[in-house]
This record gives structure tokens, sequence and C-alpha cells, in this order.
């Protein structure tokens, strides 16, 4: 499959809270489309859990609270708890215009797997 789309963001609260929205459109390899995709992402640091939250929602009626952590220039974000599919979001920073994001998905507590990966680049 392949996509295209884009991701805006803009902080609130005095810079406490980052939001994202998101879209994307998606197509079979030789070029069908299959569905327009659309995301809203409020992320910060949370003081009194000790590390990062998100919430996600998007127009498929999916709603996900994550924790999340930085170790060098990867960013994780987790679900909490133990529902039965369990996200993995990741953000590795390769340079100043280039980020690799990964989507991966456990089921009943088994590996994660990944679903899908894309290289982002900023707009010059």
């Amino acid at each position: 499959m392949t996509a295209t789309g884009e991701g805006r963001h803009h902080t609130i609260q005095n810079g406490l809270w980052i939001v994202g929205d998101y879209r994307q459109d998606q197509f079979l390899t030789e070029g069908t489309f299959v569905l327009h995709w659309q995301l809203h992402w409020v992320a910060g640091w949370d003081p009194q859990a000790g590390e990062y939250r998100a919430s996600v929602a998007d127009n498929y009626g999916h709603l996900e609270i994550l924790s999340g952590r930085i170790n060098g220039d990867l960013l994780t974000f987790e679900s909490i708890g133990r529902p039965p599919v369990r996200l993995r979001l990741s953000w590795h920073l390769v340079d100043d215009h280039t980020m690799i994001w990964r989507n991966e998905v456990s089921v009943q507590g088994g590996p994660f797997n990944l679903i899908e990966r894309y290289i982002c680049t900023t707009t010059k």
C-alpha cells in the first residue's frame, strides 16, 4: 500500500500540550483508492505519571490512551493497560528534515508486529 498525507501541529495551554491533526489517503500499489483517514493527537508530559501521555482519536471511532518515553533520538508511545489490541507508535529522528514513523500492534499479548512504516520529511 502507498499513502500521501500530512500532519499539522500546534501547542496549547502555554506549550503544555502538543496537538496534531493528521490526514492520509491510502492506495493499493496499482493506484486504487482504499480510504481517507484522519486522526487527532494530544501529547505532553504528565508530571503525576512521570512520563509522556498521549490520546489519539480517529475518524473510524478508535480512541487510545498511550504512555511515552524518549530514548536518545527515539520517541515511543505504547497503549496503557492490557487491551486485546495494543499499539506502539515510534518516531526515530534521522536528521533535521527526516523522521521514520512506525505503527505496530500486539494482539492478545503477543509480540508487536509492524503495520506501517513511513519516512516523513519536512516541507522545504
